[in-house]
């Protein structure tokens, strides 16, 4: 079987959607045909997935906060981890806890991150990232 010329004639036929949709069955489906209500994806494309998205975050908090790479590891999987769950976007609306960060204040960023609506809705997820702000020392 020529693996590349089935790619393209699947692609063809099935067409190539990036985003979930509904196909002629109703089911709910991605990229090539998936059918991703009925089966889901395998814990490794998930990883695959989970490595474009961390790729993706990278890339987006370089190019709007260029200084954040200046930070050591454990400071920056915060943010980065922060942008996962709430979106760059929403993540540049923390302005205070921003600029503590970038002038070395961790200990007020941590504060800050604390204080905000988006402590109360993760609750544990917030407590661990400011503990790892404050300390620079990773919990996982």
């Amino acid at each position: 079987m020529n693996r590349e010329r089935l790619k393209k004639a699947l692609v063809r036929h099935e067409g190539l959607k990036l985003k979930p949709y509904h196909c002629t069955a109703n089911k709910l489906t991605i990229g090539v045909g998936r059918n991703i209500q009925d089966n889901g994806i395998t814990e490794a494309e998930a990883m695959v997935l989970l490595e474009n998205d961390i790729d993706s975050v990278s890339r987006d908090l370089t190019r709007a906060l260029p200084w954040w790479t200046t930070l050591d590891d454990a400071r920056r999987e915060v943010l980065a981890n922060m942008c996962f769950n709430l979106g760059l976007g929403t993540l540049l609306t923390f302005k205070n806890t921003l600029a503590a960060v970038q002038a070395g204040d961790y200990k007020r960023a941590a504060a800050l991150m604390l204080q905000s609506k988006w402590a109360t809705q993760v609750g544990n997820r917030a407590r661990e990232l400011a503990a790892q702000m404050e300390s620079g020392k990773a919990t996982g």
